[in-house]
């Protein structure tokens, strides 16, 4: 006795996931971003849409995840020194943020950040803290002050840098005194 075949679904495919509706999202950029603009992108209906996504904050809150997850974190075994590490992840922050207008609030406020993006940042500050024999506070703190102060400059510096890509010399020369004072100080409340 065969088993019998699982019937195939009617009507259309599902179109609407997570991953293309971010692909979506991420195309029209979060400045942009719309309900309407992105179920156009995507060739549904907005009430389609709707259905999987709850609203514009939600829809927006998706997106910026997705983004700040595709953004490959710089690993901290490639550099030799806390230091050089820090700055190559706050260069690739700066550019995270100028690739995507908008984001600078879903990567700074407590009441935005998902709790995948916080996971993803606590695995990414307790890798910082083994490569380089901090505690886990520690790695915190320093990833923490880094990246928060990358953030602000870079998206209050936007107009500055139409292409997005490089940052300004000042901006840059700030925020390696930032890294610097900031090991010092994390070696003072160790």
């Amino acid at each position: 006795m065969t088993e019998p075949k699982p019937r195939s679904g009617r009507g259309r495919p599902r179109t609407i996931t997570r991953e293309r509706v971010a692909d979506a999202g991420i195309g029209l950029g979060l400045a942009q971003l719309s309900v309407v603009g992105v179920a156009a992108a995507l060739g549904v209906t907005q009430m389609a849409l709707y259905k999987r996504v709850g609203g514009l904050e939600e829809l927006r809150s998706l997106v910026a995840e997705e983004a700040f997850l595709r953004w490959p974190l710089p690993d901290p075994e490639e550099d030799v020194d806390l230091g050089a590490y820090l700055h190559r992840f706050s260069l690739s922050l700066w550019r995270l943020v100028h690739r995507h207008a908008g984001i600078a609030p879903y990567l700074l406020r407590r009441d935005l950040i998902t709790d995948t993006m916080l996971q993803h940042t606590q695995e990414h500050q307790a890798q910082v803290a083994r490569r380089f024999g901090l505690t886990v506070a520690q790695s915190s703190q320093l990833v923490f002050t880094v990246a928060y102060h990358c953030c602000a400059i870079a998206d209050t510096s936007r107009s500055e840098a139409p292409e997005g890509e490089s940052i300004e010399p000042l901006h840059e020369f700030g925020l390696k005194a930032l890294i610097a004072g900031a090991i010092a100080l994390t070696g003072e409340d160790g």
